[in-house]
């Protein structure tokens, strides 16, 4: 027998040895973490990006709270299609391929339009090229590596952490020390760009996934689950745990840069900072709800972030709120993999699909929180702060007040 080429050995019929279910070959990952960081580099240039268009356009703080709301919609518009669809194909190359197209011209195209409602029209439509991937990628990893649900998406999430929450914002604040914002938002598009050049040969060469036996959509059994008893509590608290993250990082940039009093750099590094401590936090936090139950991750995570947060919103001026604001970040968005891998532990099966209701729920709904920090803080940014400590921590309570326990749970207990 001929002995199977390169390009399979890599992405194709991977060999037993080289990776098993419960050893994520470690490629594979690899090659998703940095198609998730290219793809998310924009999502995350649009943190700072939105503070300097509305500090160069004489705007506030509740535009950029609806810019970044109105962002977070336009990629929960695209999450549930992608993820259906995801769901009914075992290749998913082609698919993967295109959203680093659409994500590069969508995004350089809105940074050409020359007034507030139009530039957020087209990144509303770009970003959702972004969200097409994750289901997609999410869905694609969890059912190859079903054993390690909470893992892998972890390691995916890191990738895009590192390009979306560290990489991209370093970017932008070195962009803007010498430019504007738009030439900002355009470099921004370089990593898909580069990427969706390079994933024409990695599409073809992806393994097959096993597709479920499906009839016509259903989306009233997609929804039952998440209808009743725990996956209603699961769909709340992580409403409540997404607001707390976008209420705390849409207005941390603009808090840096009028109250505190830094430049686009500085405030960059801190941002970044936050948010690279949370990558890197992502993968460890997976392992462990995958070892010792989701709940306690989820409990622990929203009541320190919460606490964080509200320690930012009431110590008085100087390095100690801006410390805790950065814990307070760093926690949550460490927590996202376990959020994400108790949604298809609710589910079950068409993962695609489930994790597509679960960014919808969280980026879709979760984004309201921007919106409403923009407002809260219109006066006062610590007082965003304290939207965020609180939707937190009525995320906490709300978890630690139900029983909730899902079917890997039950399986572990009897193991």
């Amino acid at each position: 027998m001929s002995a199977a080429p390169r390009h399979a050995t890599m992405y194709g019929s991977l060999q037993p040895q080289r990776a098993s279910p419960m050893q994520p070959d470690k490629r594979v990952l690899a090659t998703f973490a940095l198609g998730h960081l290219a793809n998310d580099w924009t999502v995350g240039a649009i943190w700072l990006v939105a503070p300097a268009m509305a500090l160069a356009m004489g705007l506030g703080s509740e535009e950029v709270g609806l810019l970044i709301t109105l962002y977070g919609i336009g990629a929960a518009i695209a999450y549930l299609p992608t993820g259906v669809l995801a769901d009914r194909m075992s290749r998913r190359g082609g698919l993967l391929l295109a959203t680093f197209w659409w994500v590069a011209i969508g995004h350089i195209a809105a940074s050409l339009m020359p007034e507030y409602w139009t530039f957020t029209l087209l990144l509303c439509v770009a970003v959702m090229g972004d969200a097409a991937w994750h289901p997609a990628a999410t869905g694609y990893l969890v059912q190859r590596y079903p054993e390690r649900r909470a893992h892998v998406l972890g390691v995916h999430a890191m990738g895009g952490s590192i390009g979306a929450e560290v990489l991209a914002p370093l970017g932008v604040g070195a962009v803007l020390a010498f430019a504007d914002w738009r030439t900002a938002l355009q470099v921004s598009a370089l990593p898909p760009l580069i990427m969706g050049v390079a994933f024409i040969w990695i599409a073809r060469r992806l393994k097959e996934v096993p597709v479920p036996q499906q009839g016509p959509v259903d989306l009233r059994g997609l929804l039952a689950p998440w209808m009743r008893g725990t996956g209603a509590r699961l769909m709340a608290t992580m409403v409540l745990y997404n607001m707390s993250v976008f209420a705390l990082a849409s207005m941390m940039p603009l808090y840096l840069q009028t109250e505190v009093g830094l430049g686009p750099m500085m405030v960059a590094v801190i941002f970044a900072a936050a948010l690279l401590a949370g990558s890197v936090l992502q993968p460890w936090f997976g392992r462990l709800s995958d070892d010792v139950g989701r709940l306690p991750v989820m409990l622990a995570g929203t009541l320190a972030g919460g606490i964080a947060a509200f320690f930012a919103g009431t110590l008085a001026g100087g390095t100690a709120p801006v410390v805790a604001v950065v814990i307070a970040i760093a926690i949550l968005t460490g927590i996202r993999s376990a959020f994400l891998a108790s949604a298809v532990d609710i589910a079950h099966e068409r993962a695609s699909a489930t994790l597509a209701l679960a960014f919808t729920i969280m980026d879709g709904v979760g984004a309201i929180g921007a919106l409403l920090a923009g407002y809260a803080g219109s006066d006062d940014l610590s007082r965003a702060f304290l939207l965020g400590a609180g939707f937190a921590l009525a995320a906490a309570a709300l978890t630690g007040a139900t029983s909730f326990m899902t079917h890997v749970d039950k399986q572990r207990q009897v193991g």
